[in-house]
C-alpha cells in the first residue's frame, strides 16, 4: 500500500512495519541508500546458511568514511563533531569534522605503523575522552576489529578478553577520573597482560595530565609522540559482512560472550534509526549520557550520531555529584542539546537528590525535545516525573547488547504513540515479536511469556558470536527454533504494546503463580517516599519463593522505615493482590550495580539464599554487597556468609 495525503503518521508507521517483514530486501535496500558505497550489495539478505543470516553481501564500504570523511566532503568540516564536557576535569573542547578526520586519519596511521591491518583486533581500554572515539574510528578506517572494554575493568576479567579476541595491539589511557578519585589504568592493564596467554605486539598509551604512565621500553607507545610523526592513513573498504566491532556480555558460563558487528547491516540500521525512530537531523546536537564500554556508547555515542552528521556529546561525569544534580540540565543548556539518550537510573539518581527539580528550574531548555530512556526497565514514577519536570516526551525503549538497536520503541520520527506506562511501545520495523510458552506456542495477549523474535533479525544485529558460532545457537537459538530468544520475559498487549517485565529468571514462582518481580517494582516506585527499588525472589521452604523489596528512600525522608515498609507492602496488596505474597521489604542506603546502572538482582538474591556467587566484573562498587547482606540478615536472610567465587 502506497501512502497518500489521507494517510495519518500511524497508518504510515504500520505499513513500513509490515513492509519491513513482508519484503524486507526492499525495506532494508531503501534505507541503505542513506549509506555511502564503495560496491553496491549482490543480495539485501543472505539466507543461504541460516540460521546465520547475513546482510549487504557483496556490498563494500567503510563505517569511518560514512561517519567522518563524507561529511567533510559533503561541506561539513567546519560543524563539531564532538563536543566534549568533563565536569570532572572542568573541561569542555569542541572538535570539528575536519579536525576529527585529520586525527582519526593520524591514528590509524600509527596503528599501522604497529602492524594493524585488516582483520586485525584492537583491544581499547579508555575512559570517556575524545580519543576513544577517535581510536574506535581509526580502528574502522583500516578495517581492524575493535573491541572495547570498559575502562577500570579488573585485570581478570581483561584478560579473559585479551585472550578471547586476541588483538595485535592494545589502545590505552594513563588514567580515568571519577568524582573523587584518580583510577590508574595501566597497572591493570599490565597485569592483565601478565596474565593473558596472548600477548599484543604494542600497547599505545595517552597520557592524561592528572596522571603519567610508566611505559615497557620495547612494547608500549606514547600517543602523543607517535601521533606527532605519523603518516595518515586513508579508508580501506572492507566488505559488509565483515566485523566492525566485538563487544563482551557476561556469559553464564563466566567466559565472556563476544558479541559480533558487522559493517554494512551496523552502518544502513543505526542511520535509519536516527531519522525514524529518535527524529534527528544531521547538524543537530544529541547527547547519550552513557560509557563507550557498553553498547549504547558504541552505537549512540559514536556511530549512529556520527552516521548522520550531528554533533554527539562525550560525557565525563555523572548525573550526580559532579557537581550537583543540575549538571544534565547545564549541559542541555550549555551545548543547545535536542535529544537525550540515557538510563533510567540516572534520573531515578536526579530525582532522588532533588525531588522537587529545583536545580533544573536554573536552566533553559526551551530546545529540549526529546528524552530517550532504555538500559533496565523505566518505573512509572520516574517516566511521570521527567515528563512532569521536563514537558517533553519521555520514551522508553528497549534492546540488548546483542541487538545494538531498539527491538520496541516509539517512532518519534514517523508517529508519537500515545505513551503507556511500563511499555516500551510498539516493535520497530525489522522486529516480529512473538511472546511464547515453553511449548514453544504463542501465548493470548496480555498473558507472560518468553519474548522472541522471529528470524532473521533486522540489520545491524549480531550476525554471530566472535570465534563461537555453536555457542551463538546455543545461547540465542537453540530453546525456540526459528526465534531469537531476549532471555526477557513479558507480554504484548491488544494494542499491539510490548512490557518487558523482568529477565526471564527474574520472573518468580509462588506456590505455583508465575509473578513478575518488575511489576512489583512499579507498585513500589510509586510510593511518594521512594527514590529507586528492587524486588527479588527468595527461597522459601512452604512456598518455593517469595518477593523480598529493597527500597532506597528519596533525599530529605526522615520517617521511620517501618512506616514506610508497611505502606509498601499495602500498596502491593491492593495493586497485584494477595498472591504476590509480598510481606517483606528492607529500607538500604543504595542498591548494588553495575557500572551501566543495571540492578544486580541475581547476586543480591544469592546473598539473601546464602549461596556463593560470582564478583560481578561489573560492579560499580563491591562495598555494596556486605551492606545488602548486613540488612538481609535482619530479616533472617543471609544466614551464612555467602562468598564471592
Amino acid at each position: 500500500m502506497t501512502p497518500t495525503a489521507s494517510t495519518t503518521t500511524a497508518e504510515l508507521f504500520d505499513q513500513m512495519h509490515a513492509r519491513s517483514l513482508s519484503d524486507p530486501a526492499g525495506f532494508w535496500g531503501e534505507a541503505a541508500k542513506d549509506i555511502s558505497w564503495f560496491k553496491p550489495w549482490d543480495k539485501v539478505l543472505d539466507d543461504s546458511n541460516a540460521p546465520f543470516y547475513r546482510w549487504f553481501t557483496g556490498g563494500e564500504l567503510n563505517t569511518c568514511y560514512n561517519a567522518v570523511d563524507r561529511h567533510v566532503e559533503g561541506g561539513r568540516g567546519d560543524q563539531a563533531a564532538i563536543i566534549y564536557d568533563s565536569p570532572v576535569t572542568q573541561t569542555v573542547q569542541t572538535i570539528t569534522y575536519a579536525e576529527l578526520l585529520d586525527r582519526v586519519a593520524r591514528f590509524a596511521g600509527v596503528l599501522r605503523a604497529q602492524g594493524v591491518e585488516k582483520g586485525d583486533r584492537v583491544l581499547l581500554y579508555m575512559p570517556m575522552i575524545p580519543q576513544s572515539l577517535v581510536a574506535m574510528l581509526a580502528c574502522a578506517r583500516l578495517g581492524a576489529v575493535h573491541s572495547v572494554v570498559f575502562g577500570g575493568f579488573a585485570p581478570h576479567e581483561l584478560a579473559t578478553r585479551i585472550d578471547d579476541a586476541k588483538p595485535k595491539a592494545i589502545v590505552s589511557a594513563s588514567c580515568g577520573i571519577e568524582p573523587n578519585r584518580i583510577v590508574k589504568y595501566k597497572p591493570m592493564l599490565d597485569a592483565a597482560i601478565e596474565q593473558s596467554a596472548h600477548k599484543p605486539s604494542s600497547v599505545i598509551v595517552w597520557q592524561r595530565p592528572q596522571e603519567t604512565a610508566a611505559l615497557i621500553a620495547g612494547r608500549d607507545v606514547d600517543w602523543a609522540e607517535a601521533v606527532a610523526t605519523a603518516e595518515p592513513a586513508e579508508c580501506v573498504a572492507v566488505k559488509a559482512t565483515d566485523p566492525l566491532y566485538i563487544l563482551y556480555t557476561s556469559g553464564t558460563t563466566g567466559q565472556p560472550k563476544g558479541v559480533v558487528r558487522d559493517n554494512g547491516g551496523h552502518a544502513v540500521a543505526l542511520r535509519w534509526t536516527m531519522t525514524n525512530i529518535y527524529n534527528v537531523k544531521p547538524g543537530e546536537v544529541y547527547w547519550a549520557a552513557s560509557d563507550v564500554g557498553w553498547v549504547v556508547g558504541h552505537s549512540y555515542i559514536v556511530y549512529a550520531p556520527l552516521l548522520t552528521g550531528c554533533t554527539t556529546v562525550v560525557f565525563e561525569g555523572k548525573p550526580v555529584g559532579t557537581p550537583d544534580p543540575g549538571t544534565f540540565w547545564r549541559v542541555i543548556e550549555q551545548h543547545k542539546v535536542g535529544t537525550l539518550f540515557t538510563a533510567p537510573t540516572a534520573f531515578r539518581a536526579i530525582k532522588r537528590e532533588d525531588p522537587d527539580a529545583n536545580y533544573l528550574k536554573k536552566y533553559d531548555l526551551s530546545h529540549f525535545r526529546a528524552l530517550f530512556l532504555a538500559g533496565e526497565r523505566s518505573d512509572p514514577d520516574t517516566l511521570h516525573w521527567a515528563e512532569d519536570n521536563l514537558n517533553v516526551p519521555v520514551i522508553d525503549h528497549w534492546w540488548q547488547t546483542e541487538t545494538g538497536w531498539a527491538i520496541s520503541g516509539n517512532p518519534l520520527g514517523v508517529h508519537l504513540f500515545p505513551i503507556k506506562y511500563g511499555s516500551a511501545t510498539r516493535p520497530m520495523p525489522g522486529w516480529d515479536v512473538r511472546v511464547l510458552n515453553a511449548e514453544l506456542k504463542e501465548v493470548p495477549r496480555g498473558d507472560i511469556g518468553a519474548i522472541c523474535v522471529k528470524l532473521p533479525l533486522p540489520p545491524g544485529t549480531l550476525p554471530t558470536l566472535w570465534n563461537a558460532d555453536e555457542r551463538f545457537k546455543k545461547s540465542y537459538l537453540a530453546d525456540y527454533p526459528g526465534f531469537y530468544q531476549t532471555g526477557d520475559a513479558g507480554f504484548v498487549d491488544d494494542d499491539g504494546y510490548v512490557y518487558v517485565m523482568a529477565r526471564t529468571d527474574d520472573i518468580i514462582n509462588v506456590a505455583g503463580h508465575r509473578l513478575s518481580t518488575g511489576a512489583m517494582e512499579e507498585v513500589l516506585s510509586s510510593h511518594k517516599d521512594v527514590a529507586e527499588c528492587a524486588v527479588i525472589g527468595v527461597a522459601d521452604d512452604l512456598k518455593g519463593q517469595v518477593p523480598l523489596g529493597f527500597v532506597c528512600l528519596k533525599a530529605g525522608v526522615t520517617r521511620p522505615h517501618e512506616e514506610i515498609v508497611k505502606e509498601v507492602v499495602q500498596l502491593v496488596r491492593e495493586q497485584i493482590g494477595p498472591v504476590a505474597d509480598f510481606k517483606r521489604a528492607l529500607v538500604v542506603d543504595r542498591l548494588p550495580k553495575t557500572r551501566s546502572g543495571k540492578i544486580l538482582r541475581g547476586t543480591m538474591q544469592k546473598i539473601a539464599d546464602s549461596q556463593d556467587y560470582k564478583m560481578p566484573a561489573t560492579i560499580d562498587d563491591p562495598g555494596i554487597l556486605p551492606e545488602i547482606a548486613d540488612a538481609l540478615k535482619t530479616l533472617g536472610y543471609a544466614k551464612t556468609s555467602s562468598t564471592p567465587a
